[in-house]
């Protein structure tokens, strides 16, 4: 308990704050150097990777012992530039099982994204159907309410009062 409220804070700061600005820092430069660019753009890459595998692992690995150091751990290895985790990470692991997968993964996210365009055009008209219907609900209540005005009798107008 104690470890995480330790470690969540120095997690938020280093694994991502400090990051953060230092990609910042690199894309400000008048002439941003490619190999930091590169160096950032794998950075988060491999963080994006970590947080996706990591809201499946803590449910199986939270209640190791010093997993939020780990975890810590893992985010400065990655940016510190005296170990190169990084460039090493994504060399020797992301880039070959994504090279490996990457039509089967392009195929599967077109089909995720025509699926979900189809549920979204679905939704759209049973939403539009839904609100077309309610309108003229309302429309037929506010026409069927007693006091409402009828269009005046032009006929009767025109010759002026009766006696």
């Amino acid at each position: 308990m104690m470890g995480s409220l330790l470690t969540r804070p120095l997690l938020m700061v280093f694994g991502y704050v400090y990051p953060a600005y230092e990609c910042f820092k690199t894309l400000e430069k008048d002439e941003p150097d490619i190999d930091q660019l590169l160096f950032w753009c794998q950075y988060w890459i491999l963080l994006a990777a970590f947080t996706v595998f990591e809201r499946v692992g803590d449910l199986f690995m939270s209640w190791l012992p010093l997993y939020g150091e780990a975890k810590f751990a893992l985010c400065v290895y990655l940016w510190y530039p005296g170990t190169r985790g990084t460039t090493n990470v994504y060399s020797c692991f992301l880039k070959p099982c994504i090279a490996k997968h990457e039509k089967e993964i392009d195929r599967n996210l077109l089909r995720m994204k025509n699926r979900l365009m189809m549920l979204g055009m679905l939704l759209w008209q049973k939403a539009a159907c839904y609100g077309q219907t309610k309108f003229f609900e309302i429309l037929q209540f506010a026409s069927s309410q007693p006091g409402s005005r009828s269009p005046p009798d032009t006929a009767h107008n025109s010759r002026g009062k009766e006696n």
